[in-house]
């Protein structure tokens, strides 16, 4: 009887040890193979990063595009740096900005827009376009699929296009609130100003609910050009000198422009009449320089940093070329300068103006991992 029992355990191991065997035989090709090169983790993490070769056939097909900057006008430091901004952020995407400016003649510019369709260019930037006089080329540009960015033009309701624009109106409220505040809500004030650009108009909203808050302040003065905006502001700011020619017959001018305010505040600083002063929108480097002079009756500005609009508008444009849906409207949103916030013991430029005045310089507006990747891609060249 113990015979038999003693067999069937015998051959139980036997079996077991068999499996055994196997098992260790499997562990040991696993391992092998585990081993090789193909399933190291670096290569692993190799072949994750190009599993998507289209993501790299992506920003490939950005590079090279021919940008047109398709302009109402180019005039000022604050354009210059708006320009620079354009070209800088094309160039960093491997792309090439051609500047098209147009004089403030809108006939100019609408021949400009089509000449932009005509020679084919990738895509399109407006910058102070009219929706009347631009129809026709913007009509073309979205029958020929080049996209379109525009910058404070008011073309809202043609369809495709993003618009940028900064928040006109709270610019004037920044400006306008400060000056009411400086001169105790009464006196007679100055405003140089222009009808026919959207953003003028937004302004001019500001600027009217500003008079029926403040009655006791005065507008005994009102003009404006936009064709040789500086001069002629000096020019005429001089004459209104010569109309009130006392101390405290004029409180403030307020200049819905930096190239009114440059005129305006040459033409005060000549004519010795420091007890006045100006109130701008938008801000250069050399605008920020007369503020900062203590001399210049200039003493307050509210703006959107020239440089980082540029920088913004082509990413913008970017993701359309990308094939991205944006957005039909990209507000910009303003800061205060006043020269109460600026250094005395040195001269300081836009660039390093963030270290004094809180949400001024670069934005991150309109970035995207790709477009990130794209400069990346372009600088590595």
């Amino acid at each position: 009887m113990k015979q038999p029992k003693f067999k069937r355990s015998w051959l139980a191991l036997a079996l077991a040890l068999v499996v055994v065997l196997a098992a260790c035989g499997k562990k040991e090709e696993n391992n092998a193979g585990g081993s090789s090169p193909a399933a190291s983790p670096s290569a692993s993490a190799s072949e994750s990063a190009s599993a998507d070769p289209s993501a790299d056939a992506g920003i490939e097909a950005l590079k090279g595009k021919r940008i047109a900057v398709v302009m109402r006008f180019n005039t000022g430091t604050f354009s210059a740096q708006y320009v620079d901004g354009v070209k800088k952020q094309v160039a960093k995407y491997g792309g090439e900005a051609t500047i098209l400016a147009s004089e403030n003649d809108l006939a100019k510019m609408a021949a400009n827009l089509d000449s932009a369709v005509n020679q084919k260019f990738d895509g399109i930037l407006v910058d102070h376009g009219d929706a009347a006089a631009l129809t026709n080329g913007l009509n073309k540009a979205k029958e020929a699929g080049i996209p379109i960015v525009a910058f404070d033009s008011g073309l809202n309701s043609f369809e495709g296009i993003t618009n940028l624009a900064q928040n006109d109106q709270l610019l004037a409220e920044f400006t306008l609130e400060k000056l009411a505040e400086e001169a105790g809500g009464k006196g007679n004030i100055v405003k140089v100003w222009v009808a026919g650009f959207p953003p003028m108009e937004s302004r001019q909203i500001s600027y009217k609910a500003f008079t029926e808050k403040y009655p006791d302040l005065k507008e005994i003065a009102a003009f404006g050009d936009a064709s040789n905006p500086q001069l002629d502001t000096q020019n005429r700011m001089e004459a209104v000198l010569k109309q009130y020619p006392n101390k405290g017959d004029i409180t403030a001018v307020w200049a819905a422009w930096d190239e009114f305010a440059k005129g305006a505040a040459n033409a005060i600083k000549q004519a010795g009449r420091d007890e006045i002063k100006v109130y701008g929108i938008d801000l250069s480097d050399e605008d920020l320089k007369m503020i900062q002079d203590p001399t210049s009756p200039w003493v307050a500005s509210a703006a959107v940093d020239p440089t980082s609009i540029g920088t913004v508008q082509v990413r913008y444009l970017y993701q359309k070329l990308h094939g991205d849906k944006t957005d039909a409207e990209v507000q910009l949103e303003p800061v205060f300068v006043h020269r109460d916030a600026l250094p005395t013991d040195k001269v300081i430029t836009t660039a390093e103006l963030s270290q004094y005045v809180e949400g001024w310089g670069s934005s991150d507006l309109g970035n995207t991992d790709y477009l990130k990747a794209l400069e990346q891609a372009v600088g590595a060249q």
